[in-house]
Protein backbone atom coordinates (compact mmCIF):
# COMPACT_ATOMS: atom_id res chain seq x y z
CA UNK A 1 0.00 0.00 0.00
CA UNK A 2 2.96 2.42 0.35
CA UNK A 3 3.93 2.33 -3.07
CA UNK A 4 0.53 2.27 -4.46
CA UNK A 5 -0.10 5.08 -2.06
CA UNK A 6 2.82 6.96 -3.19
CA UNK A 7 1.75 7.14 -7.12
CA UNK A 8 -0.03 10.10 -8.05
CA UNK A 9 -0.81 9.78 -11.63
CA UNK A 10 -2.47 6.78 -13.42
CA UNK A 11 -0.23 5.24 -15.04
CA UNK A 12 1.84 5.31 -12.06
CA UNK A 13 -0.61 3.82 -10.04
CA UNK A 14 -1.31 1.07 -12.69
CA UNK A 15 2.48 0.33 -12.88
CA UNK A 16 2.31 -0.36 -8.79
CA UNK A 17 -0.78 -2.22 -9.07
CA UNK A 18 0.75 -4.45 -11.83
CA UNK A 19 3.32 -5.10 -9.65
CA UNK A 20 1.75 -5.51 -6.16
CA UNK A 21 -0.74 -7.97 -8.14
CA UNK A 22 1.77 -9.34 -10.24
CA UNK A 23 -0.75 -8.88 -13.26
CA UNK A 24 0.97 -10.56 -16.26
CA UNK A 25 -1.74 -10.82 -18.83
CA UNK A 26 -2.30 -10.42 -22.33
CA UNK A 27 -4.04 -7.61 -23.61
CA UNK A 28 -7.34 -6.73 -23.59
CA UNK A 29 -7.28 -8.30 -20.62
CA UNK A 30 -4.81 -6.80 -18.77
CA UNK A 31 -6.00 -3.47 -18.92
CA UNK A 32 -9.81 -3.84 -18.39
CA UNK A 33 -8.54 -5.82 -14.66
CA UNK A 34 -6.06 -2.55 -14.09
CA UNK A 35 -8.74 -0.18 -14.92
CA UNK A 36 -11.09 -1.89 -12.41
CA UNK A 37 -8.08 -1.74 -9.82
CA UNK A 38 -7.09 1.75 -10.55
CA UNK A 39 -10.85 2.70 -10.44
CA UNK A 40 -10.96 1.12 -6.96
CA UNK A 41 -7.84 3.10 -6.00
CA UNK A 42 -9.37 6.50 -7.32
CA UNK A 43 -13.12 5.45 -5.17
CA UNK A 44 -10.96 5.14 -2.09
CA UNK A 45 -8.69 8.33 -2.13
CA UNK A 46 -11.84 10.22 -3.07
CA UNK A 47 -13.41 8.49 0.24
CA UNK A 48 -10.54 8.94 2.35
CA UNK A 49 -9.90 5.69 2.79
CA UNK A 50 -7.00 4.47 5.15
CA UNK A 51 -4.67 2.29 4.08
CA UNK A 52 -6.14 -0.82 5.73
CA UNK A 53 -9.64 0.14 3.92
CA UNK A 54 -7.76 0.47 0.64
CA UNK A 55 -6.20 -2.37 0.69
CA UNK A 56 -9.10 -4.52 2.33
CA UNK A 57 -11.28 -3.29 -0.79
CA UNK A 58 -8.72 -4.51 -3.51
CA UNK A 59 -8.56 -7.55 -2.22
CA UNK A 60 -12.59 -8.12 -2.06
CA UNK A 61 -13.36 -6.51 -5.70
CA UNK A 62 -9.72 -9.38 -6.64
CA UNK A 63 -11.93 -12.04 -4.26
CA UNK A 64 -15.29 -11.23 -6.56
CA UNK A 65 -13.90 -10.85 -10.06
CA UNK A 66 -11.86 -14.43 -9.50
CA UNK A 67 -14.90 -15.67 -8.58
CA UNK A 68 -16.87 -14.39 -11.51
CA UNK A 69 -14.27 -15.58 -13.74
CA UNK A 70 -13.50 -19.13 -12.56
CA UNK A 71 -17.03 -20.72 -14.42
CA UNK A 72 -18.16 -19.67 -17.89
CA UNK A 73 -21.84 -19.89 -16.45
CA UNK A 74 -23.60 -16.93 -15.08
CA UNK A 75 -22.78 -16.69 -11.44
CA UNK A 76 -23.82 -12.80 -10.66
CA UNK A 77 -26.13 -13.88 -8.10
CA UNK A 78 -23.13 -15.81 -6.24
CA UNK A 79 -20.75 -12.99 -6.58
CA UNK A 80 -23.48 -10.63 -5.22
CA UNK A 81 -23.60 -12.67 -1.92
CA UNK A 82 -20.01 -13.17 -1.91
CA UNK A 83 -19.14 -9.96 -2.44
CA UNK A 84 -21.69 -9.39 0.58
CA UNK A 85 -19.85 -11.75 2.91
CA UNK A 86 -16.74 -10.25 2.28
CA UNK A 87 -17.31 -6.72 3.14
CA UNK A 88 -19.66 -8.21 6.18
CA UNK A 89 -16.48 -9.79 7.68
CA UNK A 90 -14.66 -6.93 7.27
CA UNK A 91 -17.35 -4.27 8.99
CA UNK A 92 -18.05 -6.78 11.78
CA UNK A 93 -15.48 -7.32 14.96
CA UNK A 94 -15.45 -11.17 15.71
CA UNK A 95 -11.96 -12.32 15.75
CA UNK A 96 -10.70 -14.47 14.33
CA UNK A 97 -12.99 -14.39 11.42
CA UNK A 98 -13.78 -11.19 11.18
CA UNK A 99 -12.44 -7.15 11.66
CA UNK A 100 -14.04 -4.07 11.79
CA UNK A 101 -12.38 -1.96 8.61
CA UNK A 102 -15.63 -0.76 7.67
CA UNK A 103 -18.07 1.45 9.67
CA UNK A 104 -21.65 1.31 8.40
CA UNK A 105 -21.79 3.84 6.34
CA UNK A 106 -19.08 2.75 4.92
CA UNK A 107 -19.69 -0.83 4.12
CA UNK A 108 -22.92 0.78 2.62
CA UNK A 109 -20.50 2.98 0.47
CA UNK A 110 -18.54 0.18 -0.87
CA UNK A 111 -21.47 -2.14 -1.21
CA UNK A 112 -23.10 0.43 -4.28
CA UNK A 113 -19.58 1.07 -5.50
CA UNK A 114 -19.59 -2.55 -6.28
CA UNK A 115 -22.85 -3.23 -7.36
CA UNK A 116 -22.56 0.13 -9.80
CA UNK A 117 -18.66 -0.52 -10.62
CA UNK A 118 -18.72 -4.40 -10.84
CA UNK A 119 -21.96 -5.84 -10.76
CA UNK A 120 -23.31 -3.41 -13.42
CA UNK A 121 -20.15 -4.74 -16.03
CA UNK A 122 -20.62 -8.27 -15.02
CA UNK A 123 -21.32 -9.38 -18.43
CA UNK A 124 -18.52 -7.07 -19.63
CA UNK A 125 -15.96 -8.68 -16.97
CA UNK A 126 -17.47 -12.45 -17.61
CA UNK A 127 -17.27 -11.94 -21.41
CA UNK A 128 -13.41 -10.88 -21.57
CA UNK A 129 -11.87 -13.17 -19.50
CA UNK A 130 -13.77 -16.57 -19.97
CA UNK A 131 -12.10 -18.35 -22.58
CA UNK A 132 -14.16 -18.90 -25.16
CA UNK A 133 -15.03 -22.46 -26.35
CA UNK A 134 -14.51 -23.50 -29.98
CA UNK A 135 -15.95 -26.50 -31.55
CA UNK A 136 -13.08 -27.83 -34.42
CA UNK A 137 -14.91 -30.61 -36.09
CA UNK A 138 -12.86 -32.75 -38.57
CA UNK A 139 -14.15 -35.50 -40.37
CA UNK A 140 -11.76 -38.62 -41.77
CA UNK A 141 -13.02 -41.73 -43.55
CA UNK A 142 -11.31 -44.95 -42.76
CA UNK A 143 -11.72 -46.19 -46.34
CA UNK A 144 -11.78 -44.71 -49.43
CA UNK A 145 -15.02 -44.00 -51.51
CA UNK A 146 -16.28 -46.31 -55.03
CA UNK A 147 -15.39 -44.15 -57.31
CA UNK A 148 -17.86 -46.18 -59.94
CA UNK A 149 -20.22 -44.30 -61.96
CA UNK A 150 -23.77 -44.76 -60.60
CA UNK A 151 -24.72 -45.46 -64.49
CA UNK A 152 -22.49 -48.57 -64.59
CA UNK A 153 -23.79 -49.93 -60.98
CA UNK A 154 -25.67 -53.21 -61.62
CA UNK A 155 -29.33 -53.03 -60.90
CA UNK A 156 -29.30 -57.17 -60.39
CA UNK A 157 -26.53 -57.27 -57.63
CA UNK A 158 -28.07 -54.62 -55.73
CA UNK A 159 -31.49 -56.37 -55.72
CA UNK A 160 -29.81 -59.72 -55.11
CA UNK A 161 -27.51 -58.29 -52.04
CA UNK A 162 -30.66 -56.16 -50.92
CA UNK A 163 -32.65 -59.79 -50.61
CA UNK A 164 -29.92 -61.60 -49.05
CA UNK A 165 -29.32 -58.96 -46.05
CA UNK A 166 -33.34 -58.78 -45.35
CA UNK A 167 -33.07 -62.72 -44.72
CA UNK A 168 -30.51 -62.64 -43.06
CA UNK A 169 -31.71 -59.99 -40.68
CA UNK A 170 -35.29 -61.65 -40.30
CA UNK A 171 -33.19 -65.04 -40.04
CA UNK A 172 -31.42 -63.01 -36.99
CA UNK A 173 -34.90 -61.25 -35.75
CA UNK A 174 -36.11 -65.29 -35.23
CA UNK A 175 -33.58 -66.20 -33.55
CA UNK A 176 -33.68 -63.50 -30.66
CA UNK A 177 -37.07 -64.10 -30.09
CA UNK A 178 -37.11 -67.67 -29.66
CA UNK A 179 -33.96 -66.48 -27.38
CA UNK A 180 -36.13 -64.66 -25.44
CA UNK A 181 -39.02 -67.31 -25.17
CA UNK A 182 -36.52 -69.55 -23.77
CA UNK A 183 -35.64 -67.14 -20.94
CA UNK A 184 -39.01 -66.18 -20.14
CA UNK A 185 -40.01 -70.00 -19.63
CA UNK A 186 -37.53 -71.40 -16.89
CA UNK A 187 -39.00 -68.25 -14.55
CA UNK A 188 -42.59 -68.79 -15.49
CA UNK A 189 -41.91 -72.42 -14.18
CA UNK A 190 -40.18 -71.04 -10.73
CA UNK A 191 -43.37 -69.29 -10.12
Amino acid sequence: MELIDQTQSVPDTERALCRVFGVDLPEPKRGVLLELYVQTVLFCRERRFRREQTSALLSIIKSVHEANIETPLDNVDQCLKYSQELLLRHSVRRPPFSVNLFSFEEATCVFKYISNNYLRLYKLYKYVFTPQITLDLSLTYSEPLASEDPSEVDVENVTEQNESEQETSATEQEETSNASVDLKEPTADRK
